[in-house]
């Protein structure tokens, strides 16, 4: 049983990132380098996000129990558990609540004059996800340095700090692309920064599954 859940985390992330990076390349009118993974909720097409986002919640959250089992015997276990737990409920969430558009794609010709209640909810469980993650990589950096494992320790903490950065950098991109202003350096960019720090922050989960597996 344990071993069925650690692999629930190790399969989640990469399935996540493979999924929406397919629907991004066949979405027509949708541009990865400038919107958002939760755009491609949007729309007719958007029941494969949506699915996407609940599916890999659920893996996750199997993989939080898994954590709890394997890591009892360590002090940082219920924490680290919770914290993934509560980042899958996130996701989950997110996947329910279907974002307000973001800069210019509304697909299907949906035209959405302001911020509404689905948005804001999608909004409130998507910063669930970039807050319990994080905190996750920092109390298993914690726990790693009290057990003198310094590798773990310094990867877990640098991918912390990555994910943090690269959420608020991805962030005030978002932002710009609302805003009716000619210098928007970040706009432009914005849906590969948030990309790579999915990529970071989800990788972070495979490997840790794969250590707790035997993998290395």
């Amino acid at each position: 049983m344990v071993t069925f859940l650690l692999v629930c985390g190790a399969v989640g992330g990469p399935l996540f990132v493979v999924a929406f990076l397919a629907e991004g390349f066949t979405r027509a009118g949708y541009d990865q380098l400038r919107q958002p993974v939760s755009a491609l909720a949007l729309g007719k097409s958007g029941w494969t996000q949506k699915a996407n986002f609940i599916v890999t919640g659920l893996l996750m959250l199997a993989f939080g129990v898994g954590l709890w089992i394997d890591l009892r015997q360590y002090g940082v276990a219920p924490a680290v558990s919770v914290l993934v737990g509560s980042y899958a409920l996130g996701l989950i969430g997110a996947g329910i609540f279907v974002t307000d558009p973001v800069g210019d794609y509304q697909p299907d010709g949906e035209v959405v004059s302001g911020p509404n209640l689905n948005g804001s909810l999608h909004t409130a469980f998507s910063m669930l996800v970039f807050i319990a993650l994080p905190a996750a990589y920092f109390v298993l950096a914690g726990g790693k340095v009290a057990r003198g494992s310094i590798g773990w320790a310094v990867y877990s903490a640098a991918t912390g700090v990555l994910f943090v950065a690269g959420f608020v950098f991805t962030s005030i991109g978002f932002f710009q692309a609302t805003q009716s202003q000619p210098h928007r350096q970040l706009a432009a960019g914005a849906g590969l920064l948030q990309r790579i720090t999915i990529a970071i922050g989800f990788g972070w989960l495979t490997l840790v599954a794969v250590h707790l597996l035997g993998g290395f």
